[in-house]
């Protein structure tokens, strides 16, 4: 629940583009910096705080990271211009790191052979985070507009607060570690672990697929044959909720057949997705459709690199952790401005093209030869080096 309803910061802004761009009277290339730089804060803020986790409580610092959170809403919900608007929600994003603060924790306690499906129930909260934002956001800013989404947001950090203040257990580090020796050590992590390379690419492209089409939906949803508003828009995050279903059964799946298989069926289903988005997206059916492809395919694929990433050395999950979030929410922020730019200069083909571009250089990485990567349940039991 926590993770749903931090996550869902990062994702208010998507179907409320174009009303954004009305109210502050700027082009859709300007206002697309907002969800642009959203993700560039997230990214920046995985690398300062995720870190963390494997030197100081957990606790304490998720409560910080939520009061903060909750004053970055207020700031974005009082934006007088486009820029100021901007500037509030990198500083949205680089707070919004709950999640990944308590997963290496849930990854930690969950035993080997169910850890693909502990990261599977908590990534079905953030996903449903994300998805349910949109909802949220289109409902209730085709209502009251946009900046009444961003202070309700707010006050649901309060309320969030309050709650994990009540009830989350406290979580000492299970050894003493200088922060600067924390960052120095993600470098090497990267350059030294093919494993954790792989799935980092594959992450990154794979969100930037994803971002391509949720961040240019809601311009889409205003053309010819549709001609809906941000409410719509909205909408179509609860056709996504089946991604979140998917997820607990993928974890499942990479915990029996390995999380390489489930990775490459998942980067499947999601190409499938812009084949039907190009062929059929200005028919209902064939959007929704390709939405549900699209979301499952996306998530599945999460969820098996997290497991992937998770069954490493435990000694040091926060900071992989860290690697692959960075690299994925990168890779979203890459996506979030193609995906602008492909839809200013050349529509919805253009769209199409962008994602299924990510996701072929995913399955080119998930094909290239490399390490064989032992299975999740007997790395996970092996002494950490």
């Amino acid at each position: 629940m926590a993770a749903a309803a931090t996550v869902a910061n990062l994702y208010y802004a998507q179907p409320l583009l174009p009303e954004m761009a009305r109210s502050l009277g700027v082009t859709s290339r300007t206002v697309g910096w907002v969800p642009v730089l959203t993700q560039v804060g997230y990214a920046i803020g995985l690398l300062v705080f995720i870190p963390l986790g494997d030197a100081v409580e957990r606790r304490r610092l998720i409560l910080g990271l939520v009061g903060a959170s909750g004053a970055a809403l207020l700031l974005a919900a009082a934006a007088p211009g486009a820029a100021w608007l901007a500037a509030a929600c990198l500083a949205v994003g680089f707070f919004t790191v709950v999640p990944h603060v308590a997963l290496p924790l849930a990854a930690h306690l969950a035993d080997p052979g169910e850890r693909g499906r502990v990261i599977g129930l908590i990534m079905s909260g953030v996903l449903a985070g994300i998805l349910l934002a949109r909802t949220a956001a289109g409902l209730v800013g085709g209502a009251f507009g946009w900046r009444a989404v961003y202070a309700l947001a707010a006050g649901c950090m309060v309320l969030l607060g309050i709650g994990l203040a009540r009830l989350l257990p406290p979580s000492p580090p299970e050894r003493s570690v200088r922060y600067g020796e924390l960052l120095a050590s993600l470098g090497p992590l990267l350059r030294d672990e093919p494993e954790l390379r792989r799935p980092s690419l594959i992450g990154a492209m794979v969100f930037g697929a994803f971002s391509v089409f949720w961040t240019t939906l809601a311009f889409f949803l205003e053309t010819p044959p549709y001609h809906w508003g941000a409410e719509a828009a909205g909408l179509f995050g609860l056709i996504g909720l089946a991604g979140a279903l998917a997820a607990p059964g993928v974890g499942r799946l990479a915990d029996r057949r390995g999380a390489r298989f489930a990775t490459g069926l998942a980067l499947l289903v999601a190409l499938a997705s812009y084949g039907v988005f190009a062929l059929f997206g200005r028919n209902l059916l064939g959007l929704v459709a390709g939405v549900v492809l699209l979301d499952v395919g996306v998530q599945s694929a999460h969820v098996a690199n997290l497991a992937r990433v998770h069954a490493l050395d435990p000694s040091a999950r926060s900071r992989r952790n860290t690697v692959y979030m960075v690299s994925y929410f990168a890779g979203g922020a890459l996506g979030t401005w193609l995906g602008v730019r492909a839809w200013a200069s050349l529509g919805w083909a253009g769209v199409c093209a962008a994602g299924a571009g990510f996701l072929l250089l995913a399955l080119l990485a998930w094909g290239l030869p490399g390490p064989t990567a032992a299975p999740p349940r007997s790395r996970a039991a092996a002494p950490p080096r």
